[in-house]
């Protein structure tokens, strides 16, 4: 008979299953302190067990924990998009995506981020600016209705210059829906979707024009002007400290 050393197999590896099966990670950071420190595609729930979204999480850059939320690299897919899908997010996490403005939303809402940008010219040359604290409409009852507002400070400089703080404060437009501070519609203007103010320091989800000298492209002013398409920009968070959740 064996069933006392099956039971004992039993108990020895239960809890480690239910601890896999219960293992739920907010975002990156919670992905790498559980000891999974390769940069790749990882499942995080920004919202409770039904919540699973696939990002990409960069383990190696100065320390790694950073969850991406916005990646270009060869202009496969498409940013010139609606408002529902830029909310939602859309992209393949493996390659160039949009997390989307919800998750986004829900993530800083459990915790402090600080955001960093990194892009990459055609050249070879790479820069990146750093945010000491960033966020989506907080204190926002309702974040759509709020616009998905963009809080971003704490400027640090990796080479690319300061393109954000003009947005600061502004809310999400994409072509479908109009709420940048200009006369017209910069989302259309620009072929983008973004921060829009009047209308853009930086266009990180213009359209990908391989280094054209064009105003649409993915752009990042204080660095190359916005008549220089990037060949790679990525957007990512990642904890400073953790907020307290009432």
């Amino acid at each position: 008979m064996c069933f006392p050393q099956l039971l004992l197999a039993l108990c020895v590896l239960l809890p480690v299953a239910v601890q896999s099966l219960m293992f739920q990670p907010l975002d990156c950071a919670d992905i790498y302190n559980d000891g999974s420190g390769r940069s790749g595609v990882y499942r995080i729930y920004p919202a409770g067990p039904n919540s699973g979204r696939y990002v990409y999480c960069d383990m190696d850059t100065e320390g790694g924990k950073w969850t991406v939320f916005q990646r270009r690299m060869d202009g496969t897919v498409n940013f010139y998009r609606g408002w529902d899908q830029y909310k939602n997010g859309f992209g393949h996490a493996a390659g160039e995506y949009w997390l989307g403005l919800e998750t986004i939303h829900l993530l800083t809402l459990r915790k402090n981020y600080e955001l960093r940008v990194d892009m990459e010219d055609f050249n070879g040359a790479r820069v990146y600016a750093n945010y000491t604290s960033f966020s989506i409409s907080p204190q926002a009852i309702n974040a759509e209705v709020d616009g998905y507002r963009l809080h971003v400070s704490g400027f640090r400089n990796g080479g690319a210059g300061d393109s954000l703080i003009y947005h600061n404060g502004q809310k999400f437009s994409t072509f479908d829906k109009d709420q940048d501070s200009s006369g017209g519609n910069c989302a259309k203007t620009n072929m983008g979707a973004f921060w829009y103010k009047d209308c853009h320091h930086a266009n990180p989800n213009g359209i990908y024009l391989w280094g054209t000298i064009d105003g649409k492209g993915a752009s990042w002013y204080r660095w190359k002007t916005n008549h220089y398409s990037m060949k790679s920009i990525s957007m990512k968070m990642r904890p400073v400290s953790l907020r307290t959740v009432v």
